[in-house]
């Protein structure tokens, strides 16, 4: 049951950065024992507001109170010490370490190092549902075992209030509902969560109260179970949820994209990570492809786009005059210019220079290619235009084109990143979790976009987490498992539920039901 007294109370939070206020005279009340959700679009404040909770950022104006006692937090180590931690929505986790030696990293004092901190590690695990051996390498745990290793690290600090930052985004619909009987479980015990969230569904489902944020200032509280998804997307963003279904079919027989046979061993083994896969994409067509996070979806992109070198197999391109290219050794910018768009699962590892101004981001990739480039020479006063053109057409909100694209929501980052590649008159584009982290409006823009494209004969390979955003934008998914596509579905007919099930390789077979395969 929800407690009556406030866990965290922000009064008045205000913050602002040249050229843009974040927060404007926020106000937050989330109550003991209760899971109180923060809505809002890219660039509402949401992650801005949960720094300064968390004390990464200090605010210009407003107070904090925790547990009814006002403090100044200066850093995240106050923070911890007044309860709170933060699940972060990209991982802070060592690949190279066990669980047990990131849990206990920057905490050996708490515990010390040996049987009482795992005792108190394994009473964390149970509580949280974390199953594995604390000697695992953490490279090998899968997402949803990795999200609790990180629930696991705050509460073995001592939190009792946590941030959960977008806590579904890698998830499959049964590790989500995994995720809310610990989230539930938890509650009961008297844990106080934040959940910071763009899934309006998810909101409605977990979320006791939610708090809803447009343009930096606090719109209002409501009870998730008394509003509609569209009335929550309203209060956000004033205008209705939007949706990924598409209707007319476009798809042509001119095949763009034709992988034959194409094998990725492991860098330190004979071991296959891409096994026998075999794919085509038609002009006009939008390929999806389903799986858990880790069975070959990145390497297949990756190796598509010319970052990995094959082992085995073919990888041909047809370009607008119908002439077919074997790309299959071409680095990766002469597969770009071959007529390749990228929109990268990881925008900030491969989609972006964070410290430099968007004009710069527009040439990345495009650095041989009108309009910014006569072949030879930069043009940059023409990347400047047309990366005014892009701000304007695709609603990056951003003070000017000068500004760093570090200093930009994930939404917005997001948006010029697919308005730069649009802008390439691409044959193919490869779209890896094109929504990822991202609100309803971005998502809504990011959507019509590329139906759009579709419709005038772009191919798109598309991978994504999100499987209403997958069996919405797709004409056909392919579901892969251990580095095989092992089964096929009609978006038309195939549930989320039959999904996520053939993902997990549940069952005797791979195959998805006979009705849908």
């Amino acid at each position: 049951m929800t407690e009556s007294r406030p866990a965290v109370e922000l009064k008045g939070i205000t913050k602002r950065f040249p050229g843009v206020v974040a927060n404007s005279d926020v106000h937050l009340t989330v109550r003991a024992g209760e899971v109180h959700a923060v809505c809002g679009e890219n660039g509402a404040g949401k992650s801005t507001l949960m720094k300064i909770l968390y004390g990464m950022q200090q605010p210009d104006e407003g107070t904090i109170a925790i547990n009814g006692e006002e403090v100044r937090l200066r850093n995240p180590q106050d923070a911890i010490k007044a309860g709170i931690g933060m699940v972060h929505q990209h991982f802070m986790l060592a690949d190279n370490l066990t669980v047990k030696e990131n849990v206990l990293l920057g905490a050996e004092g708490l515990h010390g190092i040996g049987k009482a901190a795992t005792r108190k590690m394994a009473e964390l695990a149970e509580r949280t549902g974390l199953r594995v051996n604390f000697d695992s390498l953490m490279e090998n745990l899968g997402v949803a075992d990795r999200q609790r290793v990180e629930i696991v690290k705050v509460l073995y600090r001592g939190a009792r209030i946590v941030i959960l930052d977008e806590p579904t985004a890698v998830l499959v619909p049964q590790e989500v509902d995994a995720l809310f009987d610990t989230v539930r479980a938890m509650r009961d015990q008297g844990y106080t969560f934040i959940f910071i969230s763009h899934k309006l569904d998810e909101v409605r489902k977990i979320a006791d109260s939610a708090t809803v944020i447009r343009r930096g200032t606090t719109v209002g509280t409501v009870n998730p179970r008394e509003v509609s998804s569209r009335e929550l997307a309203e209060m956000m963003v004033g205008s209705q949820l939007p949706s990924p279904e598409t209707r007319e079919s476009t798809v042509t027989d001119r095949v763009v994209l034709r992988v034959e046979n194409l094998r990725l061993n492991a860098e330190d083994s004979e071991r296959a990570v891409l096994d026998d896969v075999s794919l085509t994409v038609r002009a006009g067509e939008v390929l999806g492809i389903a799986g858990v996070e880790g069975n070959g979806q990145t390497e297949l992109v990756e190796t598509i786009m010319g970052m990995r070198k094959a082992s085995a197999g073919r990888i041909e391109l047809v370009d607008a005059e119908g002439n077919t290219r074997d790309i299959t050794k071409l680095g990766t910018l002469a597969r770009r210019e071959a007529g390749i768009g990228y929109i990268a699962e990881d925008r900030h590892r491969h989609g972006l220079l964070l410290t430099r101004p968007l004009w710069a981001n527009r040439i990345l990739g495009y650095q041989t290619r009108r309009p910014v480039s006569n072949g030879r020479i930069l043009d940059l006063a023409a990347a400047r235009e047309d990366t005014r053109r892009i701000v304007s057409d695709y609603d990056v909100r951003t003070p000017g084109v000068e500004v760093a694209v570090g200093a930009l929501s994930g939404g917005n980052q997001q948006k010029l990143i697919v308005g730069r590649e649009l802008s390439g008159d691409p044959v193919l584009l490869i779209a890896s979790h094109p929504t990822r982290g991202v609100d309803v409006g971005a998502q809504a823009l990011i959507w019509d976009r590329i139906r759009a494209a579709r419709r005038e004969g772009l191919a798109v390979l598309l991978i994504s987490a999100d499987l209403d955003e997958l069996i919405g934008l797709s004409d056909t998914i392919r579901v892969m498992l251990r580095g095989r596509l092992v089964s096929e579905a009609d978006p038309a007919t195939v549930t989320p539920a039959e999904l996520g099930s053939a993902m997990t390789g549940a069952g005797e077979s791979h195959s998805l039901p006979e009705d849908v395969a």
